[in-house]
Order: C-alpha cells, then structure tokens, then sequence
C-alpha cells in the first residue's frame, strides 16, 4: 500500500521580488524534536487501515513543523484497480479547501486596503441585494462566520436538467460557440446567461430570522466576481499575482486540464448524472462545474507541496519571507471565532476547533484535541483537509479522493482518519 516517501534538504530562498519562488524546506522529524519511529508506526498503520476499509483508494499526509517540513509520504494508488501508484507531486481537486485559498486572501487583502470592511452591510458591494430586505443589512462578517441565516446550498444543476435525465439544450450544449463559450467538461458547455441565473437564484434565496450557525458556501459563489468587481483585474489573474507566484504555488490553479502540468491529476467520482464518466482534471462540485470551473466554493486543485506553502503563509500570519503581504493584524482577525456566544466555533471564512475541543477525546473532537485553540483550516468534500497551527507551528496537509468511485464511500468520516492522523504529529513530541 505504501510506495513513495521523501525527504530531501534544501535551502529556503525567499527574493524581495513578488514574483519569487519559496521552496520548502525539508528535515527528518527527529531534527525537529520529533519521535520519527513512533510517526512512521501509527501514520502507516491509520493510513493502511484506511486503504484496507476503503475510506480512499489512495492518500498523502504532509506536515511540516517551524516552516519545516518533516513528514511527507504516500499511499495507495489513484483508484482501487491499483494501477498507478499515489505520487508525492499528484494534483488533487480540493473541493471546499478552495474557500480558504482562493476567494478568503483575496478578500483578506481587500480588507486590509480598505476597500471592504466586514461589518458594512454586504449589499454596499453587490448591490442587488439592496432589494432584498432580508439580505441588505446583512455583514461580511456574519457572512463569513456562517452566521447570517442563509441558506447553505442550492443545486443549480437541477436547472439544466430535465426530469428524465437529459441536459436542457438552452443551458448546456456539446460545442462551445459565441452564446457557450464556458467549458463545464470537456464535451459541455454552458450559456453564458447560466451564471446570471445563479446570481438570481442566490439574491432570492431565504434567510432565516434565526441567526445561528449554520454553514453556507453559497456567497463563496459570488466572491470572485466581487473581486474583480473591487480590483479591475480578472479573478484568476489576481490570485496568481497576489498570492501564487509569491509563494511559489505553481500548480495551485483552476482548471489543471487546461494547462501543461507534469503533475498527474488524480480522478474523483464515476458522474453518472451529468458527466456521465470519471471525473479526472475537472472540478467535482457540480456547482463550480456550471461557473466553467472557476468559483470561489470549490474548483482549486494543487500539489499538497503547495498547500503547506500556503498553510505556512497563513500560520505566519500573512508573511513571506520578510514580506508581509497581509497584515499581522488582519489574518488574525480571520482567525479567530467570531461567535462563540452563539456556539459558533468559525473564524471568517476558516473552519477552528470545538469550542470545548481540548476537552474531548480524539474521538469526539474536531480536529486533533491538542490543536490550538488559535489554529484553523478547512475540509474539502473530495476528502482533504488543511490546517495551520500558529501556536504550536504546526501545518498539516491531507489529501484524498475520497469520493472514487462515488460519493457514498463515508469511511473516512466514521474512522475518524484525518483527526486520527494530525493527532499523531501533536503527540510525538511528547513521546519518549
């Protein structure tokens, strides 16, 4: 089950120019005061437990301790016919990780030049939602920290299908031409009136009286147009500028099938529905797919070598090297839990632990009990999971598929895998 594992020293060499490549560097966990036996036992014993149960066909597990990373092994294969082996440097579809590395820095910096501000009503920057008398008071901020009673998911592609199963010709069609010119797969392609509708369909959704927490990825669906909306510069563009060509994030992108990747793409789910074939270099979430691919709740896919780079900007509080892209001050605010009156455990935008995680057991909590209580990250449906520990400088990347060859494959859930495993990093440094 097991096949590729890499350690490798290097230097880390960060320019003073925007466009400067970080590269990682690398250690055996004992460098870092780490018990590296007691690592490699219990992280291949829950990783071959998860191969032999099914929760995933394959995976890797990434960590890196003060900036550093210590552990980065693979397992498993792409799908469970055991042909291609899991490799260190596989693409992965990161499903809702997206929210917190695509559309959440961005609005972060915007934040940070003030040209948003989290507790103005929304609807000062989409203005639809001034006609909306359940929307246009509602704030960034409650926004953000799922806080503000909306509804946490609309199925657009009941839109585009007819009952019997067959795709409305109005919305999808099997040639791009003038009026379809956004690829949803790499036969279908989607009116561009499409995108309009779901903004429609979002502005008229509920909004509960009761504000409680309750997540909704919906607005994440709106962000990027908001943001080229406040930059004048298209969102993809300014991702890459801001943010992914800094860090030296070169594979974290929308849309990988588009490009000239090395990296091989590992495949998601058999779509039976509306693709009708295994989804491989093309985003999973059905939603994402119906804005070509490019959205603010799901769509990213990356190299787990690229998420530590960005999970260690986070975990250095908006830095670079001696460069502070985002302030100190306003990554902290992102991360920290916004409502824990109304016992919700989010920060904005990012998922944090139980309120009273550290008094769990591992079982029970979310994630690892010794996490801090300053840490956060996000899961993604597709089955991986990132996470940055400030207090502890402790990052770590997970990543599946676990949906191959379908969706209702819950292994993952019900063993606990991921928690199981960050947990494992957090006691080994207590071991003896």
């Amino acid at each position: 089950m097991k096949n590729l594992f890499a350690f490798c020293f290097c230097f880390l060499f960060v320019s003073t120019s925007l466009l400067a490549q970080q590269n990682l560097i690398h250690a055996l966990p004992s460098k870092l005061g780490l018990d590296e036996a007691y690592i490699n036992q219990k992280v291949d014993s829950i990783m071959e437990l998860g191969i032999k149960d099914q929760a995933f066909p394959g995976a890797q597990v990434l960590v890196a301790k003060n900036d550093t990373v210590v552990f980065h092994k693979a397992y498993g294969y792409h799908t469970y016919d055991s042909v291609q082996p899991v490799a260190l440097n596989d693409l992965y579809d990161l499903a809702s990780v997206t929210k917190i590395l695509g559309p959440l820095p961005a609005l972060m910096k915007l934040v940070d030049e003030g040209k948003l501000d989290l507790d103005a009503p929304f609807s000062n920057y989409w203005p639809s939602w001034k006609k909306h008398k359940d929307k246009k008071d509602l704030t960034l901020r409650e926004i953000l920290s799922h806080q503000a009673g909306l509804v946490p998911y609309i199925v657009f592609l009941e839109k585009v299908m007819r009952k019997n199963g067959k795709i409305k010709r109005r919305f999808v069609r099997d040639t791009p031409s003038e009026k379809f010119q956004q690829q949803v797969y790499g036969n279908l392609f989607i009116s561009d009136r499409f995108e309009a509708k779901m903004n429609r369909m979002i502005d008229r959704s509920k909004v509960s009286d009761e504000k409680k927490y309750v997540y909704s990825g919906l607005t994440f669906l709106i962000y990027p147009r908001l943001i080229e909306q406040l930059t004048g510069t298209d969102y993809e563009t300014y991702l890459d500028q801001n943010f992914y060509q800094p860090l030296g994030c070169y594979t974290l992108g929308y849309n990988p099938s588009k490009k000239n990747y090395v990296n091989d793409i590992v495949p998601t789910e058999n779509d039976s529905v509306f693709r009708k074939t295994f989804v491989k270099g093309w985003v999973h979430d059905e939603n994402a797919s119906l804005k070509g691919g490019v959205s603010g709740n799901a769509g990213l896919f990356g190299s787990a070598d690229d998420l530590a780079k960005i999970m260690m900007f986070y975990e250095n509080y908006g830095a670079i090297g001696d460069k502070q892209i985002i302030s100190k001050e306003v990554v902290k605010e992102f991360g920290r839990v916004q409502y824990p009156d109304n016992d919700n455990r989010r920060g904005l935008g990012f998922d944090k632990p139980l309120l009273d995680n550290s008094e769990r057991t591992l079982e029970k909590a979310y994630p690892s009990p010794l996490s801090s209580p300053n840490s956060f990250g996000h899961s993604g449906f597709t089955g991986t999971f990132v996470w940055a520990d400030p207090d502890n400088k402790l990052v770590y990347i997970f990543l599946s598929n676990r949906v191959y060859p379908s969706r209702e494959h819950r292994q993952l859930y019900r063993l606990n895998i991921r928690t199981a495993l960050q947990d494992v990093f957090y006691r080994a440094s207590s071991v003896e």
